[in-house]
């Protein structure tokens, strides 16, 4: 089962050579004669609008999205697509009110619109903070689970199959974020490609047919096989409450966890950064329609595979230690697909991977390059050291990466779960810190400070109160329900959204008593001519709303 064949192995080498030779191709077509940061890091000018779209949708689709959240879907259903469709919602609000406060200001990375917004000991905690987090959550997760993914399917030592990773993704990250935009392009292809062959494939195997008119009668035989997974709302008596609140996925934490992945991540608005307005924003809206396609590729499989695991299919596949574990869904899936296609898909999951790994590792070569090793080791380095300095970083942080990931127990969490429990802890607060930073001038340093370590002690604490409180009496208000072992705490969605009014208040509290002892805060300039959209942006912006307003009335 756990085996490519001759022609996988010829598709997936194609892949490999093909980006390699066009990643050579641009780096060499876009060189300048002499190294310059910006360009490097930011690309900056050199991506168009469909770049900077494919390149945001490579670096955020995953092994956590086609492992964890094809599990999550196999589990608890169509629900955990919100994750996907309001970040279309939310990419819209970054794209009008974020970027232009950002390219305004000429700011070209995270830390230095806090030392800039704020002052250094802000901006230098958060570099650090950073990047601690991106190497190790983000970068050990999403090879881990990528490692895991290439071993379920090929059966390839999972060292090596962590080691190929590593080098292809160095590969691609060593010639900056140019490099990295346009090879994207090719990569969410593959991926896009990939991935609706595994969905096709999966919903036919339920009618039992191989046509179109197969894959539409299993579209509809999967709403009444599983008429539980179509549900985007959970009730509180539903056991999945917990990870998926209510209402909450709408107008709660999960616009929280959103606008600050998508509108306060280095990670992430690095693609736009280097743009002008307009082609920010253009990519921007191209991502947003991108995201609206991702639960058909990599939540519909895991319905998929509930049903056929329910027919009696993939009782051994679906194994882990004896026990179901639904993240091996998507990899069983995949070892159904004929030769060739196999290797097609195998290919498309490994440029998921590797696209995230690229384009972590290059955010973490900015922050420490641009805003540590710049302002505090060597703040007259030429644009030539910047460079060569950042490469480093890439190398390093991908190798600390293979170093750890083992030890820190990502499968048994599941790596959906993990990242977005560990990043939880400090979004709220981060949030804060960047919303009031953009639209409140009065707001000061000491706030910021407040909301980035009270923000985190909170969360912690919310997050361990079940142990010494019995929360139960919050059930009624639909605000604590029982977990797995029927002790009631609160879903860590909710935790999110006390947590962000906590940081607000003391932020105002602090601001209001600071500013009215005279300290003097440094606001950013705002033209809000500047958030008015031009007709086409407008038109598509209004169109995506209108496809999520029909999707959650449809599947409410």
């Amino acid at each position: 089962m756990n085996k490519l064949t001759t022609i996988d192995y010829i598709v997936f080498t194609l892949y490999f050579v093909t980006i390699v030779i066009y990643g050579i191709y641009i780096f060499n077509r876009k060189r300048k004669k002499e190294a310059d940061s910006k360009d490097y890091f930011l690309a900056e000018g050199s991506l168009t609008w469909w770049a900077i779209g494919a390149s945001l949708i490579a670096s955020n689709i995953s092994a956590e999205q086609f492992i964890g959240m094809s599990g999550s879907g196999f589990s608890m259903g169509l629900a955990i697509a919100t994750y996907e469709w309001m970040a279309a919602f939310t990419l819209i609000i970054v794209a009008v009110f974020f970027i232009p406060v950002y390219l305004k200001n000429k700011i070209y990375t995270m830390p230095q619109y806090l030392h800039k917004r704020y002052n250094e000991k802000v901006a230098l905690i958060m570099s650090v903070f950073w990047l601690m987090l991106y190497i190790v959550v983000n970068l050990t997760s999403i090879l881990y689970l990528g490692a895991l993914a290439l071993n379920g399917i090929s059966g390839f030592n999972l060292t090596l199959c962590m080691s190929f990773l590593a080098i292809f993704a160095i590969m691609i990250t060593l010639g900056g974020m140019k490099v990295i935009g346009y090879t994207d392009v090719i990569q969410v292809f593959f991926l896009i490609l990939g991935g609706l062959v595994t969905t096709y494939l999966a919903v036919t195997m339920i009618s039992e047919g191989k046509d179109l008119s197969s894959f539409a009668k299993g579209l509809t035989s999967m709403r009444k096989l599983a008429d539980d997974h179509f549900h985007m709302i959970f009730r509180k008596t539903d056991p999945h409450y917990i990870d998926l609140p209510g209402i909450s996925v709408l107008i709660g934490g999960m616009l929280i966890v959103n606008l600050n992945y998508w509108g306060c991540n280095q990670y992430i608005t690095q693609r736009a950064l280097g743009a002008d307005l307009k082609t920010a924003r253009n990519g921007i809206l191209f991502a947003a329609f991108l995201k609206l396609l991702m639960p058909v590729i990599v939540v519909l499989p895991g319905i998929a595979a509930y049903i056929l695991y329910q027919k009696g299919l993939f009782q051994q596949e679906m194994l882990q230690d004896g026990s179901l574990n639904p993240d091996r869904a998507y990899p069983t899936l995949l070892n159904l697909l004929p030769s060739g296609l196999k290797g097609l898909s195998f290919a498309a999951l490994t440029a998921a991977i590797v696209a995230s790994l690229a384009g972590k590792a290059n955010s973490i070569a900015t922050i420490f390059t641009l805003d540590i090793y710049k302002q505090y080791i060597k703040k007259d380095a030429s644009e030539n050291k910047l460079v060569q300095i950042g490469k480093f970083a890439v190398v390093v942080s991908i190798i600390l990466a293979v170093i750890i990931a083992p030890f820190l127990g990502i499968d048994r969490k599941g790596g959906f779960q993990y990242i977005q429990e560990y990043t939880g802890f400090v979004s709220p607060g981060v949030f804060a810190m960047f919303i009031l930073g953009f639209f409140w001038k009065k707001t000061t340093p000491n706030a910021a400070l407040f909301a980035i370590i009270a923000g985190f002690i909170f969360s912690i604490g919310l997050k361990f109160v079940p142990l010494f409180v019995d929360l139960s009496f919050l059930y009624p208000v639909n605000f604590a329900v029982p977990n797995a072992e029927g002790v009631y705490e609160i879903a860590f969605i909710d935790r999110m959204a006390v947590v962000f009014l906590f940081c607000v208040l003391g932020m105002y509290i602090i601001s209001i008593k600071e500013t009215r002892q005279g300290l003097k805060t440094n606001a950013l300039k705002i033209d809000y001519s500047m958030f008015r959209v031009d007709k086409t942006f407008a038109i598509g912006s209004i169109l995506i709303i209108i496809i999520l307003i029909i999707l959650y009335t449809w599947f409410r």
